[in-house]
């Protein structure tokens, strides 16, 4: 990686605004940094719940995910460019059918908590989908490449996935949502 970030501060920012990674600078503000910084959000949820009990497979596929993200910031960080594509969906989709065959059919909503680091892959999964949300105010004005939203899309559901193997592998289990 070389010097890349040899100087931290460069008070280019101090105007309010940000630049982009193909050289251009808009406002910290924007719906497009606005979807980068909650990109760069879940990366960090992810890293919390990395900190948690979990399977050594889901662990790598997890710390994966984490380098797409940066991938996914980039793409973000370079209006009209194209770097997220399909593969990238399909091992999500791979990920959520193999941890899925081994869950119980769902008969009630599940409630976020249990343990704590079911409660941590809840938690990535929401911010998940509110960056998928972020992402898609972009496209009101601009378009997007539809793999990056299918991608998040997905990874919330893959989330979702690895909140419920959690609960399942510890003594706490799913906390299911009783109606009054």
């Amino acid at each position: 990686m070389g010097n890349r970030l040899s100087k931290i501060y460069t008070k280019t920012g101090d105007s309010g605004t940000t630049g982009l990674g193909d050289g251009s600078r808009i406002s910290k503000t924007s719906l497009r940094i606005n979807a980068i910084g909650e990109i760069d959000e879940l990366n960090c949820n992810l890293g919390l719940l990395l900190n948690h009990e979990l399977r050594a497979d889901m662990r790598l596929l997890i710390i994966d995910i984490q380098h797409d993200l940066f991938v996914v910031g980039g793409e973000l960080s370079i209006p009209e460019s194209r770097f997220v594509e399909e593969d990238s969906i399909k091992k999500l989709e791979n990920a959520i059918d193999f941890y899925n065959e081994e869950l119980p059919a769902l008969k009630e909503f599940i409630l976020p908590g249990g343990s704590p680091a079911a409660s941590a892959a809840h938690l990535c999964r929401a911010v998940c989908r509110r960056a998928e949300r972020a992402t898609l105010e972009i496209e009101s004005t601009e378009s997007i490449n539809c793999d990056l939203i299918c991608y998040i899309n997905r990874l919330s559901d893959f989330l979702f996935v690895v909140a419920r193997i959690v609960s399942k592998d510890s003594s706490v289990g799913e906390v299911l949502w009783q109606r009054k």
